[in-house]
């Protein structure tokens, strides 16, 4: 760095309280290392806050420094915006704590915190919040582009349950937003992705939930993929909020309830779980067993916190990863058949297409609400690569973008914002719908030499 450059950086070091991390520091290494492996950037510093004033700091410092800014908070989105090359990394992982009203049925959350350390401190009361189904997900980063999850037919989105949120903009600000204070802020954090300022607070009405649900696994066999897909596809569009169900192909990972010649093949699984009576579930899961021969279920009575966490084994840190994803109001057959089709020549083991069910209260919300405006989304498929070695990239993307272009016919408007990958810039207009204009006006309000542009990118223009 240039000397001036060097006197801030120590001044600053004397007034942030968290730790500053170099290249070749220690920890640095480590910090910067995200969930997505093709991800490899080295920050010039890393700010690991411990409260909104280092918050206000590391902003201060990227403005008079002009340093690219990226901002951590799971380490966790698909496209890696967590880190920057040659910028400054504000890492928010340190600032994890959560306070939780159970009469009011409220709780706040700072934003270094995982949905299953969030999930575990509501659980202690008998409450929740929809979040999404990977418990090594940051709430913040989630929140901030929407968020769904097993909750969401019965309780909206993660957004629909957001009431305030304590925001650093980019001016180095404090400020609070709610419905009655900067609420067009509070408009644009519910969806927006991050770009109008780094939130160190959110506020989250709550729900009773558990702690034990109905929740689990039917699988079966591949060839019977269409006959299971389509009654899925014909089910969830009539099934109560309190249940749902989601459809995954990929090939079986070792389960202790599948026959050892299951393993490795490829199969279509319905993943569910119902937030109400487990005896009433029980009934409404009936009709499932139904949509062929299954290899075998594993349903049952479990912690919400349990349910949670059961795909962490299949999403952990460490692996190459490129998704592709589609909202579709309605799965039609020729949705189905490309679903079936890519889903029979998987370039990898742990690649995978899985619709997730939303509709239901996520739908009783009008558009325009809120930044996020894709009410009519019923379903949110993703296709998922996820694969080891960097030898095997090619294969992996090529076979993600040629399912993604394949069903992009039978797909409705609008994106899931959390599901986009780095290189689909040109899709985020797209994505937002009728409240992109009303976006980029807020960008101009909020931030507009664009400091914050490490995510999916409103352009003040």
């Amino acid at each position: 760095m240039k000397q001036l450059e060097k006197s801030m950086i120590d001044q600053f070091k004397v007034d942030f309280r968290g730790d500053v991390l170099f290249p070749g520091d220690g920890d640095y290494d480590e910090v910067r290392q995200i969930w997505n492996a093709t991800i490899d950037r080295r920050p010039a510093l890393i700010a690991r806050c411990t409260s909104p004033e280092d918050v206000v700091q590391a902003v201060k410092l990227a403005r008079t420094q002009n340093l690219l800014v990226s901002i951590r908070g799971g380490g966790h989105n698909i496209a890696g915006n967590a880190v920057c090359d040659d910028g400054l990394m504000i890492d928010l992982a340190l600032m994890k704590g959560v306070q939780v009203d159970a009469n009011a049925r409220r709780a706040t959350v700072e934003p270094g915190c995982t949905l299953g350390e969030f999930d575990a401190a509501l659980q202690a009361h008998g409450l929740a919040t929809p979040l999404g189904i990977n418990s090594t997900t940051g709430v913040a980063g989630l929140t901030l582009g929407g968020g769904f999850g097993w909750l969401s037919r019965k309780y909206g989105m993660t957004i629909d349950n957001l009431l305030s949120a304590d925001v650093v903009t980019a001016d180095g600000g404090q400020v609070h937003a709610s419905e009655t204070e900067n609420a067009d802020l509070f408009w644009g954090l519910r969806g927006g992705g991050g770009n109008f300022g780094i939130v160190t607070r959110f506020e989250f009405r709550l729900h009773p939930v558990g702690p034990d649900v109905l929740s689990g696994l039917i699988v079966f066999p591949f060839d019977q993929a269409k006959s299971v897909l389509t009654q899925f596809a014909r089910f969830t569009e009539t099934m109560p909020d309190d249940l749902n169900v989601w459809a995954v192909t990929r090939k079986a990972p070792p389960l202790p309830f599948l026959s050892a010649d299951a393993h490795g093949k490829e199969m279509v699984a319905l993943a569910l779980c119902y937030a109400g009576d487990p005896t009433q579930g029980q009934k409404l899961i009936e009709p499932l067993r139904g949509f062929g021969t299954a290899l075998g279920e594993h349903i049952g009575v479990q912690p919400y916190t349990a349910w949670q966490q059961a795909f962490d084994p299949l999403l952990t840190k460490g692996a190459r990863n490129y998704w592709k994803s589609h909202n579709f109001s309605r799965l039609s057959d020729g949705a189905i058949d490309a679903i079936i089709e890519y889903a029979g020549k998987l370039p990898s083991p742990q690649c995978e297409i899985f619709v997730g069910t939303i509709g239901g209260q996520t739908a009783r919300i009008a558009p325009d609400a809120m930044a996020y405006s894709s009410r009519d989304a019923n379903y949110v498929m993703n296709v998922h690569g996820r694969w080891e070695s960097a030898a095997e990239d090619e294969r992996c993307i090529a076979w993600a973008r040629e399912f993604f272009a394949k069903s992009q016919p039978f797909a409705s408007a609008g994106a899931y914002i959390n599901f986009l990958t780095q290189d689909e810039t040109e899709r985020i207009a797209f994505a937002y719908g009728e409240t992109y204009t009303r976006l980029v006006e807020l960008k101009k309000k909020y931030d507009p030499t664009n400091l914050f542009r490490m995510n999916q990118n409103i352009k003040p223009v």
